[in-house]
């Protein structure tokens, strides 16, 4: 019996897989494996890597917080902002970390700080999940199921 999984954030649903075998997310605790007819739960996510498995196939996320719910037959992950790793690049993610990390030296304001300490971390482990997901070898992608908006849906 498989596990149906969705990602979502406020904005769109970023993946869906109604055929998943095993589900690891970022808990506060720790990592989470779900496998399907697993007791529900409600559970808050830290920033970490969300990864779906399908048979040999794997898809990956960073997930920058949210909460999880889980049923025996669904995954739902709520996050406050995800990406799928597949889709980010190096270049970008060095790129924003050296402005992020320029900044901190540069001296800022509290508030501002705060929000460029948050943006380097983000940068960070976004740039740790993608080279992790890089260099598993042989790994299949999922062919995702989602990525819409939600006005794209209702319409």
């Amino acid at each position: 019996m498989p596990i149906r999984v969705e990602l979502v954030t406020q904005e769109r649903k970023i993946f869906e897989e109604p055929e998943a075998d095993m589900v690891i997310v970022p808990g506060v605790a720790g990592e989470l494996g779900i496998l399907p007819r697993h007791t529900p739960l409600l559970t808050t996510m830290k920033l970490g890597e969300l990864r779906v498995k399908k048979g040999n196939a794997e898809e990956s996320f960073v997930i920058y917080g949210g909460v999880v719910e889980v049923r025996p037959d669904k995954v739902v992950v709520m996050a406050d902002a995800a990406d799928m790793s597949a889709e980010l690049s190096v270049e970008d993610i060095e790129a924003a970390r050296n402005r992020a990390a320029q900044r901190l030296e540069e001296g800022l304001p509290p508030d501002e700080y705060q929000k460029m300490a948050s943006e380097l971390r983000r940068a960070e482990l976004a740039l740790d999940v993608v080279r992790k997901t890089r260099s598993r070898a042989g790994t299949v992608r999922i062919a995702s199921r989602a990525d819409t908006s939600f006005e794209e849906q209702e319409s």
